[in-house]
């Protein structure tokens, strides 16, 4: 997006979660240049002043991305609520199939953009966790000479409980990343997860550093998809994978106008209702209307270098997962 660059990273150590400064070190943020804001890469000097749309409304670029952040700001401490009532709680199977599409492995490492809220972390690290623990299952029934208190450190070792993965969210909205940390702490998600504040059209991280890149109903918020897409290639590995699940075009007909008016006539409704809302929910509304076809989609996807790209309907084609691989 266009809003305001900022970075920071936060992570689980002691009592709770930390603000992580400048000059730690950590391995895959990248500074680059000397006393500069940790993750931070050089934006270019000169904008072009062009045209976009926010929802329906012609906006310019920079205006574009501080009212998408507005919108997310505005909306953070009802984003969960709200998510459960427009979709009738849909989502949260929509984002279960997103990661049965994933298969993570014990030693994954992903990052999650426009995670803020944790919902697809969170999922990671209970779908890692269970693998893990099979896995040591079948490792001890094929070990019967290990005693009880060495069966019992590896259960209690919380770090191995994960076998090495790790999930990096990434959000460009303070507000968002703060209710998933609140999140974090309530459900007890300590372990192999970190907090990030930075742009997906330039991320604050090194070339080739994660396996998986996901983003999940946030890619149409993006300014220039086409510049997300490229920085998605660039932080994965090669034989990495790309997935994302967002709203799409819907083929049936009669579905098609049936959604319509649940889209105009009762989600901003329900954000005026609940969150005291109409503006942000209109327009997270139109954004969807706006976002390239299945299709449209696939070829940006292909364009910023990714193979195999294919893509799920899902829900009659409300919502889709694109995925795809840098080789």
């Amino acid at each position: 997006m266009a809003a305001p660059r900022s970075w920071a990273l936060w992570s689980f150590c002691g009592r709770g979660w930390s603000r992580v400064l400048p000059g730690c070190g950590l391995p895959g943020i990248r500074s680059s240049w000397p006393g500069g804001p940790l993750g931070a890469r050089p934006l270019s000097q000169e904008k072009r002043a062009t045209e976009t749309h926010f929802g329906f409304e012609t906006v310019s670029e920079e205006e574009k991305g501080g009212k998408v952040y507005q919108v997310f700001e505005s909306v953070a401490k009802k984003y969960d609520v709200m998510n459960d009532m427009m979709s009738l709680g849909i989502h949260r199977v929509w984002k279960d199939l997103l990661l049965w599409k994933m298969r993570p492995f014990p030693g994954t490492q992903l990052l999650d953009v426009a995670g803020g809220t944790g919902d697809i972390a969170f999922r990671f690290l209970n779908y890692v966790q269970a693998q893990h623990q099979r896995k040591q299952k079948r490792q001890l029934r094929a070990q019967q000479n290990l005693s009880w208190e060495e069966i019992a450190k590896k259960y209690q070792n919380e770090e191995d409980s994960l076998g090495g993965s790790h999930v990096m969210v990434c959000d460009i909205n303070k507000e968002m990343l703060n209710m998933g940390k609140q999140k974090a702490r309530a459900q007890g998600y300590k372990a192999g997860l970190a907090w990030v504040l930075g742009d997906a059209e330039e991320l604050p991280f090194d070339e080739e550093k994660f396996d998986v890149y996901t983003i999940a109903f946030g890619i149409r918020n993006v300014t220039h998809i086409d510049r997300a897409l490229q920085e998605a290639h660039r932080v994965l590995k090669p034989g990495g994978r790309f997935l994302c699940l967002e709203f799409s075009q819907v083929n049936n007909p009669l579905i098609s106008r049936l959604y319509d008016v649940y889209s105009f006539q009762v989600i901003p409704v329900l954000g005026e209702v609940i969150a005291g809302d109409w503006k942000s929910y209109q327009y997270l509304v139109e954004s969807i209307r706006q976002f390239p076809s299945q299709e449209q989609f696939k070829e940006m996807i292909e364009d910023a270098g990714f193979q195999k790209v294919t893509y799920e309907n899902l829900t009659s084609g409300i919502v889709a997962i694109h995925s795809g691989f840098k080789l």
